[in-house]
């Protein structure tokens, strides 16, 4: 198990020339001993102690629920991988009601002279100057997006509102390589490659990628799709909602998909050519 953020002791932060060696995407016919071999392979990010961050992680005003997800979510390290640093201007697109990030970037932003906006509607404004944006941050939306025709348009958005060498952090629920977004999407996942090409195609460069928050014990295969693992724990068929099964789930599933944990997830770290 990875150590609690709030444990970490000084490192060094990452730089461009510093970034982890991308590894070729995943193939169709890759084994799990390959894909285990290729994951261990990427460069884990190297972190700094930034007191700020740490006392916004670990502050008594962000609610326990959010507090108790930071064992999967790993807030510092993938802060530090995206490449957050003091004084800057952070873009969260569709933060939710719940705001997990936002309430760690807030605060951080307003501690140390940088600037938070929240942006739920991309294509209305992005809340920034053209070309003034440091991080813009998306977190589990690319299967939302690509139901509604919206990733492109979108990918556009953030590109232009993104300075020069600006970075696009992606942290989404990841999907089997070689499976069609449209049957993947509406069980909360889309593939790694999807986002990608997604990105690449708006003219975003691929900077890293990180294993922080990869859970190999989820097999992306659930009655109701991804909500039925924590912190969502749908348990019963949902009204309307076709890719559902019909039954709901007994206390031993229900118990076995609470032990999986959160989701498998990517880590991307995009950056805008300068």
């Amino acid at each position: 198990m990875r150590l609690s953020a709030l444990v970490l002791a000084a490192f060094v932060l990452p730089t461009a020339a510093a970034a982890q060696t991308l590894p070729t995407l995943p193939t169709l016919d890759e084994t799990p001993a390959q894909r285990t071999a290729r994951r261990a392979a990427m460069t884990p990010p190297e972190l700094q102690e930034d007191t700020a961050l740490q006392a916004a992680i670990g502050s008594d005003t962000r609610p326990a629920a959010d507090t108790a997800r930071d064992a999967f979510r790993h807030p510092f390290e993938t802060l530090t991988f995206w490449g957050l640093t003091p004084g800057s201007t952070v873009v969260e697109i569709e933060p939710g009601r719940a705001g997990w990030w936002r309430n760690i970037l807030e605060p951080y932003a307003g501690a140390t002279g940088g600037r938070y906006v929240p942006v739920n509607r991309p294509l209305e404004g992005m809340g920034v100057e053209d070309g003034s944006a440091d991080l813009i941050v998306v977190a589990r939306a690319f299967h939302n997006w690509h139901r509604a025709g919206r990733t492109a348009p979108y990918m556009q958005a953030f590109f232009k509102a993104l300075k020069p060498g600006g970075i696009l952090a992606v942290e989404q629920h990841r999907g089997a390589e070689g499976l069609n977004a449209d049957a993947t999407a509406p069980t909360g996942y889309v593939s790694e490659s999807y986002v990608i090409h997604a990105a690449q195609a708006a003219g975003f460069v691929l900077d890293a990628r990180s294993e922080l928050n990869a859970n190999p014990k989820d097999d992306h295969d659930h009655p109701y799709g991804v909500w039925t693992l924590p912190p969502v724990r749908v348990s019963a068929p949902r009204d309307g909602v076709a890719t559902d099964r019909p039954t709901p789930l007994t206390e031993a599933e229900r118990a076995a998909f609470d032990a999986i944990g959160e989701s498998d997830r990517m880590t991307l770290r995009f950056r805008k050519p300068a």
